[in-house]
């Protein structure tokens, strides 16, 4: 589902929920206290590949030849797209594996913030980037997008790289509508993908209902 409706500052709001019935079924089990690590990290790889084939939906196509086991035939090929993955460490790990599945030949860049647990702003600790960043379509992936502070940065870093920002797509596998309109009061032309938009932030900046804290359950930390 698209949703373009009018944000409080005039701009236009670039979001796909994807309500596909698996990534809703899927995202279910992904919620579950009783998820345990493996099947947790399991999930949120093919949810992530769920949402790259939404976000690479408008890649181009050139005409091409191929040779079947019968005969020559007109098929199609990718236009001269070069993608990025960027995670946001640590969670967004989590999401690389499933999205180079759909795009072998993609390069990774990590980004590294934390959020400092008094103001909740967004601290650097890493950022390193593909050196041709600039002529990629960019994907940055991280599972939870609350206060949105570190996907508005993490899209400052790239966009520092030159990269335009209707070239990057931020994929998140949860949203609290706080990050949505963080986001996009910071970057308006940044599309989003997500499967769904939860209903708030509670009193320490956590996505209610939410899933808990993703990096701790695909890692098994605490």
């Amino acid at each position: 589902m698209d949703r373009n409706e009018p944000d409080p500052s005039g701009g236009l709001e670039r979001i796909t929920v994807i309500e596909h019935p698996m990534v809703q079924h899927k995202l279910t089990i992904l919620r579950n206290k009783d998820t345990g690590s493996k099947k947790f990290r399991e999930l949120i790889k093919e949810l992530a590949m769920f949402e790259a084939y939404e976000a690479t939906r408008h890649f181009q196509l050139e005409p091409t030849t191929v040779t079947t086991p019968l005969c020559e035939t007109s098929a199609y090929t990718l236009k001269g797209r070069k993608v990025a993955v960027v995670p946001i460490l640590r969670a967004g790990l989590g999401m690389v594996e499933g999205i180079l599945e759909l795009i072998p030949a993609a390069r990774v860049g990590h980004i590294g913030l934390y959020r400092d647990p008094e103001t909740h702003l967004p601290i650097e600790y890493y950022c390193k980037l593909p050196d041709d960043i600039d002529s990629r379509e960019v994907l940055i992936v991280d599972p939870m997008l609350a206060t949105g502070g570190s996907a508005a940065s993490a899209i400052d870093f790239i966009r520092a790289r030159g990269v335009s920002s209707e070239k990057i797509r931020l994929l998140v596998i949860l949203a609290a509508p706080e990050g949505i309109q963080a986001v996009f009061d910071a970057h308006p032309t940044v599309r989003i993908y997500t499967c769904a938009i939860d209903d708030h932030l509670d009193e320490h900046a956590y996505i209610v209902p939410g899933l808990g804290d993703a990096g701790d359950r695909i890692f098994g930390t605490r």
